[in-house]
């Protein structure tokens, strides 16, 4: 007889709660049941550029150990780089290797916070390059920040995210190909994302993105609408799909990521656990 599989383990994204402090944000999350939150790099909560970054990150271990929180390294600050550019620099146009050296920080916090992962996404895809060009820098980008991850020994979930030069699960597996397989490049799989933009049927691209699954990102959206809702408020029927990660084993982290929310954060959060709770029940 097969043991039954593992429970999905939710977490909370640090960039629903812009409002709160980094250490509120953990005691609320942990109060609700959540196990693990999905902490953005950004000048909110985790200035990856902090003069004292290392006595935050010795406070941040030691919260995260206080309240039982397992956690995810995330870049996707969008203005954290260039306050007038979203997402920019990216690895396919970076000269001043100002991408590059976010992601090698990102790596070195993942470890030192016991991170498995540090997720990332492609940014916008550069104009006037070739759609070949672009996954050629993008792969020799990867390659130089998975030299520090092979150091670190943590892995890259990548996420296909829509508008964006790698918007879909296959993109990410041409990515993967050409990076020779390297078993530090992952996916994070977007719930949301993938209903919005996917041809494939949202339970195909969970199969398709299964062997190499990472982290998931979870939030409800409509289809060709790239906004984060509330679980249960757009066109998403989530039982099937956490039914789905479950049989394959998932024991990543099943991070909510509604931005729009964190005006009413600590509600919103209590309402997504146990919209998740029920679905998964």
């Amino acid at each position: 007889m097969e043991p039954p599989p593992t429970p999905l383990r939710f977490g909370y994204g640090t960039n629903g709660f812009t409002h709160h402090r980094l250490d509120a944000v953990l005691g609320i999350l942990a109060d609700l049941g959540y196990e693990g939150v999905a902490l953005t790099l950004d000048h909110i909560h985790l200035d990856p550029y902090a003069d004292d970054l290392s006595q935050r990150l010795t406070a941040l271990a030691r919260a995260l150990n206080r309240y039982g929180l397992d956690l995810t390294v995330e870049t996707g600050a969008p203005y954290l780089l260039d306050p007038r550019g979203k997402h920019l620099p990216t690895l396919m146009a970076d000269p001043d290797g100002r991408r590059t050296d976010l992601l090698q920080r990102a790596v070195r916090i993942a470890a030192d916070l016991g991170s498995p992962t540090v997720h990332l996404g492609s940014g916008p895809a550069p104009g006037g390059l070739s759609e070949a060009e672009a996954f050629k820098r993008l792969a020799a980008g990867l390659g130089t920040v998975l030299e520090t991850a092979e150091r670190y020994g943590v892995a890259l979930a990548f996420e296909p995210e829509p508008y964006m030069f790698v918007d879909t699960v296959q993109r990410c597996l041409v990515l993967a190909e050409l990076l020779g397989g390297h078993e530090l490049f992952g996916i994070t799989l977007d719930i949301g994302h993938a209903h919005c933009v996917e041809e494939r049927p949202l339970l195909e691209c969970v199969r398709l993105a299964a062997p190499r699954l990472l982290n998931v990102q979870i939030e409800d959206m409509r289809r060709g609408i790239h906004q984060h809702l509330e679980l249960g408020a757009g066109e998403i029927d989530f039982p099937p799909v956490l039914a789905a990660l479950r049989a394959l084993g998932h024991d990543g982290l099943v991070s909510v990521e509604i931005q729009d929310g964190a005006l009413n954060a600590p509600e919103v959060a209590r309402r997504s656990i146990e919209f998740l709770r029920a679905a998964a029940a």
